[in-house]
């Protein structure tokens, strides 16, 4: 993979461990914003208000959060420690319900506290120090995971393929690389030419603000579309597969992504195009049998009525429906695709 490809990484550490340097991904296309987080107003703010996103990303971003805020608390007593570790814990979990890798990283956190914290010599400082390595440890093992993804995708693609992506799964998204365009970046590298279309993804529109820009800054041929055109797009033959990120897969392999997704699955098997989906092991969550179980976080009606209008372009008082994701069936997904391997239906991981 051609790292020279990626100026930075959407999450980094700085200040010694005392802050969270992250691109303010509110502010792509038109600017490249990086901000420092300190308090756990910065965390929660950055990770509900999505200027940090992505499953693996916010995993990330959490597990740094928990590291920096407990590092800056002053505390020196580990008693204390406890209890404002658990505090922090909490009320970062709330921030985004449905992305698992969230949960699975502060889970983590916790357990590394909780085993360092037994030996009656250790000291805060030692604490500190064990849990920012164990946050680094997260990132650099996602970073790993995108590159196996990318090796294990590619080998269901070919050269001059046209792709079609949901919202974003590529570098901004993760640690580094991507998840559903890891492969393309993997491709490029290889000299494939390998042909974009990106959805626009609507109402926060990941595709146009963010997946069309990294693309293009990468020199990927990439091609926006609304979400409402992939019916058309496919009915005229050009597409040869489509590839999505994920944010949280039952043990069935129904996977909850960014709303729209379903409805693009459902269309490729009526057009008989491979629907594949490409995320980490930490995606899957073993206490879902199915994806009727997951929680589906439920955004403000200002997304779709306001946000990326000069003037409302809605009546007032309207009811709005905004979740943030939907749940595509396991039926429907040609190949779930991870670290790990290649995974079909019936799925069994």
């Amino acid at each position: 993979m051609d790292e020279a490809l990626f100026e930075y990484d959407s999450v980094s550490i700085c200040n010694n461990g005392l802050g969270l340097k992250i691109l303010d991904q509110t502010k792509l296309p038109n600017e490249e914003v990086f901000i420092i987080l300190h308090n756990e107003d910065d965390f929660t703010d950055a990770i509900t208000s999505l200027k940090v996103r992505g499953a693996p990303a916010i995993g990330i971003a959490a597990a740094y959060g928990l590291s920096v805020l407990m590092c800056n608390s002053g505390i020196k007593s580990i008693n204390d420690y406890h209890n404002e570790f658990a505090r922090i814990k909490n009320l970062l979990l709330k921030t985004r319900p449905t992305a698992v890798n969230l949960s699975n990283a502060l889970n983590r956190m916790e357990d590394r506290f909780l085993k360092i914290s037994k030996d009656k010599n250790i000291t805060v400082e030692q604490i500190n120090q064990k849990l920012r390595e164990e946050a680094e440890l997260i990132k650099n093992e996602d970073i790993g995971s995108n590159l196996e993804i990318a090796k294990n995708a590619i080998s269901l693609l070919k050269p001059s393929m046209s792709i079609l992506t949901h919202c974003n799964a590529g570098h901004l998204a993760v640690s580094r690389y991507g998840t559903a365009l890891a492969p393309i970046y993997l491709a490029k590298s290889k000299g494939w030419n390998i042909k974009v279309y990106s959805c626009e993804t609507r109402p926060l529109l990941q595709g146009a603000r963010l997946t069309s820009f990294e693309l293009m800054r990468a020199g990927i041929d990439v091609t926006l579309l609304c979400d409402n055109m992939v019916s058309s797009l496919m009915s005229e033959g050009k597409i040869d597969a489509v590839i999505t990120g994920c944010d949280r897969i039952a043990r069935n392999g129904d996977t909850a992504n960014k709303i729209g997704t379903s409805s693009i699955a459902v269309l490729a098997s009526y057009y008989k195009i491979p629907f594949y989906v490409a995320g980490p092991s930490t995606t899957i969550d073993n206490d879902s049998l199915t994806g009727d179980s997951f929680v589906i976080e439920q955004r403000s009606p200002e997304e779709v009525t306001e946000m990326w209008y000069s003037e409302r372009m809605a009546p007032k008082n309207i009811s709005v429906y905004n979740p943030a994701f939907d749940v595509t069936k396991s039926q429907l997904i040609s190949a779930i695709i991870t670290e790990k391997g290649i995974f079909r239906y019936p799925y069994k991981f």
